[in-house]
């Protein structure tokens, strides 16, 4: 309920009580002119000792009379309008009893407060979806957190085992001693991966993210960046094609930038297909700075594009289970472009994949140009 509907509850029952007072003295002062005209016309009750006696003392003291019955009157609308805000108050205290209980009924008020009901009934169906919400991510990640501690065992059982015969196995081959030696460096590696999507589980529920903005040229970055993907391009049979300006300088947390382009382009790379480009380009417009970065590969269906940027979302978990993504890339990189001011989507069709950053410029040209 907001202040604007709580001031005119209150000005319609201030307005109310006022009217029904005006209207109780009013009523008083027609009831006692109407007796004296009544008295004055008929002098029956003349002849009857009593009623003389009660009618000539109500004469003498009309005006005490007159108090008396205003001062009741207040006192009998004063009571009726005082109860009616405390009842108010006993219902919309009951109101708040109910919105804990997502699973009981609607929460129903006098029609007086049917605003105050109404948003009641949406505050508490907001609840329940964000406790839904929340139940579901935990859910996740705790599913996600059971799969990588049972992942952990496969790259650890194979680092053990084969430094085990690198160790108990005196008159190895220096071939062999190698061919061990490597894949017992490439579970390790796989172990570090993993071991770091925990820190990153950690950090992405545990912790806020800080800008720390500095003038950066990003199609220096980029350029950089896709150099350093070039033996993972190569391995894929794939290659990156920049279409930048000579420079585009943004305001920004250049080490955070930095991962919202390497989770992009690792995606690109992990689900674009063989002999295919990943192609990078920027525009400058009026007011942003425009990124896109397309793969080609399997069209994702629209729902699966509408929870991409969800935590611990995996658009195929076969898949991650092979690169230990935890679902958390996306997420966060939508995280990072958000706290710069800028957004980040997401489209498919017809064999593409796009992902699109917009950053905002107006800063940039104000303090760097």
């Amino acid at each position: 309920m907001n202040n604007q509907y709580s001031g005119a509850l209150s000005r319609r029952l201030l307005i109310r009580y006022i009217m029904a007072l005006a209207a109780s003295v009013g009523f008083i002062m027609l009831s006692v002119i109407l007796s004296a005209g009544f008295l004055m016309t008929f002098s029956f009750w003349r002849h009857i000792p009593m009623l003389d006696a009660f009618f000539g003392w109500c004469r003498d003291y009309v005006l005490l009379l007159f108090l008396l019955c205003t001062l009741l009157s207040w006192l009998a609308v004063t009571l009726y309008y005082f109860r009616k805000p405390l009842s108010y108050l006993d219902a919309m205290i009951a109101a708040a009893e109910q919105l804990p209980r997502p699973d009981g009924g609607p929460i129903t008020l006098p029609e007086a407060l049917s605003a105050a009901q109404e948003h009641l009934n949406q505050v508490r169906e907001q609840a329940r979806r964000d406790a839904w919400a929340a139940q579901e991510a935990e859910q996740r990640k705790n599913d996600l957190i059971v799969y990588l501690a049972h992942d952990l065992k496969t790259p650890l059982t194979s680092v053990i085992g084969y430094l085990t015969l690198l160790h108990d196995e005196s008159q190895l081959s220096p071939e062999l001693r190698d061919r061990y030696t490597g894949i017992a460096l490439e579970k390790a590696e796989r172990l570090e991966d993993l071991i770091n999507e925990f820190f990153d589980i950690t950090r992405f529920n545990l912790s806020r993210l800080e800008l720390e903005k500095q003038p950066t040229d990003l199609t220096r970055m980029l350029e950089q960046i896709s150099s350093e993907f070039q033996p993972m391009l190569t391995e894929r049979q794939m290659t990156c094609v920049l279409t930048l300006p000579p420079k585009l300088v943004c305001a920004c947390d250049p080490d955070k930038l930095a991962r919202v382009f390497d989770n992009l382009l690792r995606n690109a790379c992990f689900y674009g297909s063989p002999d295919t480009a990943i192609q990078i380009s920027g525009t400058v417009k009026e007011t942003e700075i425009i990124l896109t970065f397309t793969n080609f590969g399997r069209t994702i269906p629209q729902e699966k594009l509408d929870r991409i940027f969800a935590r611990f979302f995996r658009l195929d978990p076969s898949r991650a289970a092979r690169t230990g993504g935890a679902g958390l890339g996306l997420a966060i990189a939508k995280e990072i472009v958000e706290l710069h001011g800028g957004t980040i989507s997401a489209g498919s069709g017809d064999g593409q994949i796009v992902f699109t950053v917009r950053l905002p410029l107006q800063e940039n040209r104000k303090n760097f140009t």
